[in-house]
């Protein structure tokens, strides 16, 4: 067993304090809040489940011509978005670039799939609500008067 991955960990940690500290700023009501959260456990365990699985549920899109026109048109829509918003689409980027990192190394390390994925959910989560923490506390450190 190799050395743990602390750096890929604490870049996961940066990554999504910054989406916490970004969320948290914008002071956004708490079903956003609860979208966020499902959505990372979704990025998550899309990750850290096996290429081949992957590969099974792709054959789908492209079974017939009107699934493959409707893929390649959503696919269309979704360059448009990055290009539109590309701030957005850089965070997201570094988002799932550091958990692939993370992925990675856990692999190296000889965890297997189930334990990649809670310890990948729980720094990630952790780094969400140490961003928001943060925020709120620097926000409110402004805020107060100086004595």
């Amino acid at each position: 067993m190799k050395s743990f991955p602390w750096v890929s960990l604490t870049l996961v940690v940066l990554a999504y304090g910054s989406l916490g500290w970004l969320i948290s700023q914008a002071q956004l009501p708490w079903f956003v809040w609860l979208t966020v959260v499902t959505a990372i456990l979704f990025l998550l365990s899309a990750l850290t489940t096996p290429w081949l699985k992957i590969a099974d549920y792709s054959i789908f899109f492209f079974k017939s011509d009107t699934r493959g026109f409707a893929f390649s048109i959503l696919a269309a829509f979704l360059f448009f978005l990055m290009l539109a918003w590309f701030r957005v689409f850089l965070d997201t980027l570094l988002i799932i670039s550091a958990n692939i990192l993370l992925r990675i190394d856990v692999q190296t390390c000889g965890l297997g799939e189930r334990q990649t994925f809670f310890l990948t959910s729980i720094f990630s989560l952790t780094g969400l609500a140490l961003g928001a923490v943060m925020q709120m506390a620097f926000s409110h450190h402004l805020t107060r008067p100086f004595l």
